[in-house]
């Protein structure tokens, strides 16, 4: 019988592209579960910090340290390892095993959870590529995610480190904001790269869409000054003080924002200035979102040529907005509530969506650079 005819060319062609775009589509919807799940991480984070749940477990063992204490001798020899600790003598001395357990399991699950984070991204890298569907290009970029991933397990011990040391009841707050940055750009990076293979091509609008594209950033830029702003609040629980709004204690601008010496110190040690400081970024942040909004509904991406796209760049910039206005209206709460710690921990997670609808609009407004495998192959590029 003679064979069945081979396919033609363009016909292969079209059936390796079809195979590859599954591919791509595939690691996207991977990585932004990676995505989602450091987001819960980052509000974990947050919770472990307002209850000071975070100097319980004094011993990182990243493998023996996956499964809880299975026996009372265990949990006794921890209680006695963290009543060696500042934290214990001067914060919860006499609280007992039991009020040791309730801090100790909250930061297991921390822990844990970032473990869990470390096999979803692993396992199935391995299987894409073993199976060959990684996309030209990203290979360099997906193992660069993953070292990224790696170094912020090691910053943050580093960071509970700093909560032993003699007299102090707390981390570093200068190592907590170094862990906070570099949660968030983890999660940025897996962000950017599942929304380069979902939408490898810039919008028809993005060309026509300069002006807009710099509010975006100045509101972007803001927003992340803000949020590291927010760990040096969290750093020195400066929260705690000035609860009204907007004025503090009375003043637009607190007594004493100049108190320590050197000066640099009072932007990250001085209580009045660390919490001023914050107050005025996030306000900025407020505006620049409502002009970008305004010169989205106004301006470039109201008149750029595709209908389709003009309405994502517009859908973007609202919100963009909205997600600024919710933080600080958080913000604002939390701070007159004198921080509770479900408040505290929704306005951590919160400032996560905030870094979400930036990068939207940014990935929305790039400018044309090619396909999906091209914008892989700048394996060390972030957003």
């Amino acid at each position: 019988m003679p064979s069945a005819p081979l396919p033609s060319a363009p016909l292969r062609d079209a059936a390796r592209a079809a195979e590859a775009g599954a591919a791509e589509r595939a690691i996207a919807r991977w990585l932004l579960l990676v995505a989602a799940m450091v987001w819960i991480m980052v509000a974990l984070g947050g919770a472990t910090r307002l209850t000071g749940s975070g100097l319980s477990i004094m011993e990182w063992a990243p493998l023996s340290g996956t499964l809880p204490p299975l026996s009372e001798a265990e949990w006794n020899r921890l209680y006695e390892l963290y009543k060696t600790i500042p934290q214990y003598e001067l914060v919860n001395r006499g609280f007992g095993l039991e009020g040791f357990k309730q801090i100790f399991w909250l930061e297991w699950v921390h822990r844990f959870w970032g473990r869990l984070i470390g096999l979803a991204y692993l396992l199935p890298l391995l299987w894409f590529w073993w199976r060959g569907r990684i996309p030209a290009g990203l290979g360099p970029r997906l193992l660069l995610l993953l070292a990224l991933g790696g170094m912020q397990g090691v910053v943050g011990w580093i960071m509970v480190a700093s909560g032993f040391e003699p007299d102090r009841t707390t981390v570093s707050p200068y190592r907590l904001v170094v862990h906070l940055g570099f949660a968030l750009a983890l999660y940025g990076a897996l962000l950017w790269t599942a929304l380069s293979l979902l939408r490898p091509s810039a919008p028809a609008t993005a060309a026509a869409g300069s002006a807009l594209r710099r509010w975006v950033w100045a509101t972007a830029g803001l927003a992340a000054l803000t949020m590291l702003a927010g760990g040096f609040v969290a750093g020195i629980r400066a929260g705690l003080d000035y609860n009204t709004f907007p004025l503090m204690d009375g003043r637009l601008v607190p007594q004493g924002y100049w108190w320590l010496e050197p000066a640099w110190r009072n932007l990250t040690e001085n209580v009045a200035a660390v919490q001023f400081n914050h107050r005025l970024l996030a306000t900025l942040t407020l505006l620049a979102a409502a002009g970008t909004a305004y010169v989205a509904l106004r301006g470039g991406a109201a008149r750029g040529g595709g209908t389709g796209d003009a309405a994502l760049l517009r859908r973007a910039a609202l919100g963009l907005l909205g997600a600024v206005t919710l933080q600080f209206g958080l913000g604002v709460a939390t701070l007159l509530l004198v921080v509770p710690v479900w408040l505290g921990t929704l306005h951590q997670a919160v400032a996560v969506l905030v870094l979400t609808m930036a990068l939207v609009a940014l990935h929305a407004l790039r400018p044309a650079r090619g396909s999906a495998a091209a914008l892989a192959t700048k394996a060390g590029a972030g957003p």
